[in-house]
């Protein structure tokens, strides 16, 4: 793909299943409300459809919906998992249903997604496979670091590469850390809870924890 994925535009536009996220609907089920126009959307060069976040909520008071617990909540630690593997996102997803933090968790399969889903999302922390088809972990990463935002964004690369592996497949942003897989989801727990341990402020000699 050889447009830019980023929109240069303020909008708040999300994919369809985060949509699908703050509805508690199926990706089906956004698909079809989008058909029948009861949603507003668009799609990109690409094919992927981009839909309103205000026709989501005016959906919501339509169809007299309670408010999803789901919306971005500044209180809690927004997390974007970059994962083309199901079984690893269904793992990453039942890990994160049963710790107790305050974490607010989107789960998307594709470098291209995540890049359109980030403008809106905005994640504080990114965890992100490599190889992924189309647009990899290293290209997706290229193009956040020229968003002003991704100075404010903690990056974890997930892999099966070994480091001489990693430095020869691409070259990483200074700061990312590199978690190796099997990952260490206890490590990855830590990291999680000194990050919002730091957000608080309630703990202002908290460390984040090393990857091994």
């Amino acid at each position: 793909m050889s447009h830019k994925a980023i929109p240069d535009t303020s909008d708040e536009y999300c994919g369809t299943s985060y949509a699908a996220k703050l509805l508690n609907l199926s990706v089906g089920t956004v698909q079809t409300l989008v058909e029948k126009n009861e949603l507003t959307a668009w799609k990109t060069q690409g094919g992927h459809r981009r839909i309103s976040i205000e026709s989501i909520r005016d959906y919501q008071n339509r169809a007299s919906l309670a408010p999803n617990a789901n919306y971005p909540d500044n209180r809690r630690l927004k997390v974007m998992v970059v994962e083309d593997d199901e079984i690893t996102r269904t793992m990453f997803q039942m890990h994160f249903d049963q710790w107790d933090l305050s974490l607010d968790t989107t789960i998307t399969a594709s470098a291209i997604e995540a890049l359109l889903d980030i403008p809106v999302l905005k994640p504080q922390v990114l965890l992100t496979d490599l190889r992924m088809p189309g647009i990899d972990g290293v290209e997706m990463l290229r193009q956040l670091h020229t968003h002003p935002q991704f100075a404010q964004m903690a990056v974890i690369v997930i892999t099966g590469l070994s480091n001489e592996e990693i430095a020869a497949y691409g070259e990483l942003p200074a700061g990312t850390h590199v978690l190796h897989k099997p990952v260490d989801m206890g490590w990855l727990r830590g990291y999680f809870q000194a990050m919002l341990s730091l957000r608080l402020g309630g703990r202002r000699r908290t460390s984040l924890p090393q990857a091994a």
